[in-house]
């Protein structure tokens, strides 16, 4: 049995101000009209069902991702989610994924794919895939080396060995793995001929990577061990989050002593900053990527994406530009590698700039956050039709509600009630609550809230349709 386990745990820093803490990079759309994720599933189209593919992502992002899945039509409700209490980096989530797969059985095999990763070449991809599956059953652990066509100082490098024996097809051992080299060594390295771009890609037996976590992380492989054996989720939530943050990279795969490499070439990036988007779309007579309502006069080697509103650029050089409705991102591509600076600066300063876009997507809807101020925030609320809210309740703040268009129905303790256009209503701290659409056209609202605590955290929910009530 084949199953692909996807890693979606990311938190969107170097995309930033596109992608945010709560809509991260794999989920916005950067090449196409599909997210980098959607297209990670797509690719797997005609290569295995849905329900042997699983998702490894934390709590707080799964329930997005789940409506976030939904635009791709009918069986995406197969797709499994193996969900981290808090992100703890690649070798745990794989650690996790390993120990419910071995569940249902220790020799399935695994391929592990980032989900932020660009790939131009599905069928390329798909017929690399199946030739690592052959190798991996014969006991190997497999990765895929990308053929270098430039000598790139942003990617880890992989040297090829000896040739596997026996093989009818390029597959070698591997013979070390090197960090990310400076302008010369990259250069040498292509040079040479034998060394291949880390994919980060992976294929193997469960039983195997299991076997490879208990020889070179123990610690690890004890944790997990005994999560495997729990049924009380709060002591699943403290093992897990007492994991140290460390990569199958160098936890476990730089140390293995069974890996082989497959040179391979589908178009790959990862798609690690807005400079990279160089490699990966089309560009200009000037080596411009000008996306949305642009007026550019005489810039090079320049990328600038814009929203809604309209935005000049004249002269520019080597620069990024990414403007959204509530951020605007100015930043010379040599040092554009300076957002997660931005993105740390953002979060000690309490500010909620890197966490959540001023128009957010909900699976009922949506809302944007039209102003905000001490002790308030006024928000245009939309409900598709037959939608609701969960119920809920607020403890540091009110809400007055003026619905603009359709009708709302109104929980608000124990009466129910319907709110009209032109009409309002109150909530009151610590007042059950909910908002429901029982129309066949959205219901669109003004929201005011107030109180000493108006951030979105601030929410007990009692009943809800989307399963976002943690269980105990």
């Amino acid at each position: 049995m084949i199953y692909v386990v996807i890693l979606a745990g990311g938190k969107g820093t170097r995309f930033w101000p596109i992608s945010r803490e709560t809509w991260p990079k794999q989920m916005i759309n950067i090449l196409g009209e599909e997210s980098l994720l959607r297209q990670s599933i797509k690719r797997l189209d005609g290569f295995l069902p849905k329900d042997r593919i699983w998702i490894v992502t934390t709590e707080k992002l799964s329930q997005d991702i789940r409506f976030h899945l939904r635009g791709l039509g009918k069986g995406m409700d197969q797709i499994g989610f193996i969900l981290e209490p808090c992100g703890r980096n690649t070798a745990p989530a794989i650690g996790l994924a390993a120990i419910t797969l071995n569940k249902i059985s220790p020799d399935a095999i695994m391929i592990v794919m980032p989900s932020d990763h660009a790939i131009l070449d599905t069928k390329a991809f798909q017929e690399k895939l199946r030739l690592g599956i052959r190798v991996a059953e014969q006991g190997y652990l497999v990765t895929f080396g990308i053929k270098p066509n430039r000598p790139e100082t942003a990617y880890g490098y992989i040297r090829s060995g000896l040739t596997l024996e026996n093989s009818p097809e390029e597959v070698f051992h591997v013979e070390r793995f090197l960090e990310k080299p400076d302008l010369r060594t990259a250069e040498t390295f292509i040079a040479s001929g034998n060394y291949y771009w880390n994919s980060g890609i992976f294929i193997w037996k469960v039983s195997h990577i299991m076997k490879e976590i208990e020889n070179h992380l123990p610690w690890l492989y004890r944790g997990l061990k005994k999560i495997s054996e729990l049924k009380d989720s709060k002591v699943f939530d403290e093992i897990y989050s007492s994991f140290e943050n460390i990569s199958i990279d160098y936890g476990v795969i730089e140390k293995s002593q069974n890996l082989l490499v497959i040179p391979s070439d589908f178009g790959w990036s990862d798609l690690g900053n807005w400079a990279a988007l160089d490699d990966i779309l089309e560009r200009d007579k000037r080596g411009n990527i000008l996306q949305g309502n642009i007026i550019d006069i005489n810039s090079e080697n320049s990328t600038v994406i814009a929203s809604h509103r309209l935005i000049a650029t004249i002269g520019l050089k080597n620069m990024v530009v990414v403007d959204t409705p509530d951020a605007t991102l100015v930043s010379s591509k040599e040092k554009i590698h300076g957002i997660r600076e931005v993105v740390e600066t953002l979060n000690r300063s309490g500010r909620e700039e890197h966490l959540i876009h001023q128009t957010v997507e909900k699976p009922w809807g949506s809302y944007t956050v039209l102003e905000k101020g001490d002790r308030y925030k006024i928000k245009r609320v939309v409900l598709h039709p037959k939608a609701k809210l969960s119920l809920q309740i607020h403890h540091h703040r009110s809400e007055h509600w003026v619905v603009i268009s359709g009708t709302a129905r109104v929980v608000r303790g124990e009466e129910v009630f319907e709110v009209h256009p032109n009409e309002s209503t109150f909530i009151p701290i610590s007042m059950k609550h909910r908002l429901e659409n029982p129309g066949l056209i959205p219901l669109q609202i003004i929201e005011v809230q107030n109180g000493d605590y108006v951030k979105e955290d601030d929410i007990e929910r009692l009943d809800d349709d989307y399963q976002r009530i943690k269980k105990e």
